[in-house]
């Protein structure tokens, strides 16, 4: 945890945000895998985290912000707990760790809300992303489960969103021990990847360094020798020679904050002058948004500008043709390029992707486009010092996208069709960094990955 001093700031911050009623904060429980008692690897609400601080299951809090007041819900561990648990702290002394005062038995919740509600007295909660937190909510307000996401507050939303987007100091230091936890995982993987391993051998060692270096993954790493599958968990294959294979991957700090890294790795060690080529498009496109990236810049058009990089890049290839900015503006380069160019990050590798891309990407000055690649934009609003985004522009050859489009003669006038038809069973190409936003442009954050060509053929064969 942070010093509690840090956990009162931000509630006292959020209670200026929102004039009157309840924010209720629901804490994450365990989650059973298969069976109770064998529950999967616990993990704390962000937005509860944030605010509280308190990674562990059974509690609960709210803000009553016409009292002025946060309360804290659990309960203290029994004896029969402690057998299979150990030592527990109690309540009181968790309530001190995050400078709340006001400190009471989990059975206490239901009916302050109840007698709240029975004044007529606003309740304010976040949307829920699990099943168990629709039931809970259910259970305290009587609304049907269908209806729980839509009712959520979307002041609360607004205000929570408002709040953590912009990073501070310390949650900048999180994030950088999380990304030195990833620079090893990823020189790991620059060093040790061989033709003829299997993924698994690569990706298992991978979460295995977080776990060793007091984290964990921000996320199921992808490391495949299939690039062009853009979330690729599996990790049956053989690395065989010639391959490019995608390493995105990240860690989690001890505290949960994230990082995202994505670097393209040649499987025995050397890009041939087709990977050089296509790999070479890529970097010079991150470079460029990377270069781009201010405050009062819309990220949309920083995304645009790295499309534009790409389609010259393939035009010069001969894989596109035409004009370059009436093949992005038609959307043309997506065949290549069919996601967004980043996403914020925090205490989520998707920052508050639960709430709603359109409340954390998105706002009232920009909305979301319906062209095929650009509506995959997960951010496309307007940076401000303190955002801390992705960028990973990226090129790939997808066999059943590229099929789709043939068979509808889908911009015929810049996709040069037989050139890409041998380029399939390629993979893909994609470059990923941790950006911040700072008061006058951005800083990659971060010990540098290798990423040049050079560097990285260097580390596969130092």
């Amino acid at each position: 945890m942070f010093n509690k001093e840090i956990y009162v700031e931000r509630r006292q911050q959020l209670m200026r945000q929102v004039s009157s009623g309840i924010l209720l904060f629901l804490g994450n429980d365990e989650s059973p895998m298969n069976y109770r008692g064998n529950d999967y690897l616990f993990r704390q609400d962000s937005t509860f985290l944030y605010f509280f601080g308190l990674d562990e299951p059974g509690l609960n809090a709210l803000i009553d912000l016409d009292e002025g007041v946060a309360l804290l819900f659990g309960d203290d561990a029994t004896a029969n707990d402690i057998v299979w648990t150990g030592p527990q702290s109690s309540l009181k002394e968790k309530a001190e760790w995050t400078g709340v005062t006001d400190f009471r038995p989990t059975a206490d919740l239901a009916p302050y809300i109840t007698s709240a509600l029975s004044k007529q007295r606003t309740l304010h909660y976040l949307p829920p992303y699990r099943g168990e937190q629709e039931v809970h909510l259910h259970a305290l307000l009587g609304i049907p489960v269908a209806e729980i996401r839509p009712k959520a507050s979307a002041a609360f939303v607004k205000a929570v969103v408002l709040q953590r987007s912009q990073k501070a100091p310390e949650e900048i230091a999180e994030i950088e021990k999380a990304l030195a936890i990833s620079y090893a995982t990823h020189v790991f993987a620059m060093q040790n990847t061989k033709p003829g391993m299997r993924e698994s051998e690569i990706a298992g060692a991978i979460e295995g360094l977080a776990l060793a270096a007091g984290g964990r993954l921000s996320f199921p790493p992808i490391f495949s020798i299939h690039g062009e599958t853009l979330h690729n968990h599996h990790y049956g294959n053989t690395i065989a020679a010639g391959r490019l294979i995608v390493n995105d991957s990240g860690a989690e700090s001890a505290l949960h904050y994230a990082a995202d890294i994505t670097r393209t790795l040649p499987a025995n060690g050397k890009f041939t002058d087709q990977q050089r080529a296509i790999y070479d498009i890529v970097l010079r496109t991150q470079l460029a948004a990377i270069d781009a990236i201010k405050p009062g810049v819309y990220y949309k058009e920083i995304h645009l500008l790295a499309a534009t990089v790409i389609a010259e890049g393939l035009i010069a290839a001969g894989l596109m043709k035409g004009n370059t900015d009436d093949a992005v503006a038609a959307g043309a380069h997506a065949l290549f390029f069919p996601h967004g160019l980043g996403h914020m990050m925090g205490l989520d590798v998707h920052d508050m992707e639960n709430f709603g891309e359109k409340h954390v990407g998105y706002d009232e000055t920009v909305s979301r486009s319906d062209q095929f690649g650009l509506t995959y934009l997960r951010l496309a609003r307007k940076l401000r010092p303190g955002f801390v985004i992705t960028v990973e522009p990226g090129i790939y050859f997808i066999p059943k996208l590229f099929e789709l489009w043939k068979s509808e003669n889908r911009h015929p006038e810049f996709i040069n069709y037989d050139a890409v038809e041998k380029m399939l069973g390629f993979g893909g190409v994609r470059i990923e960094d941790d950006i911040l936003v700072s008061e006058t442009g951005c800083r990659v954050l971060g010990q540098p990955i290798p990423k040049t060509i050079e560097d990285v053929e260097s580390t596969m064969n130092g």
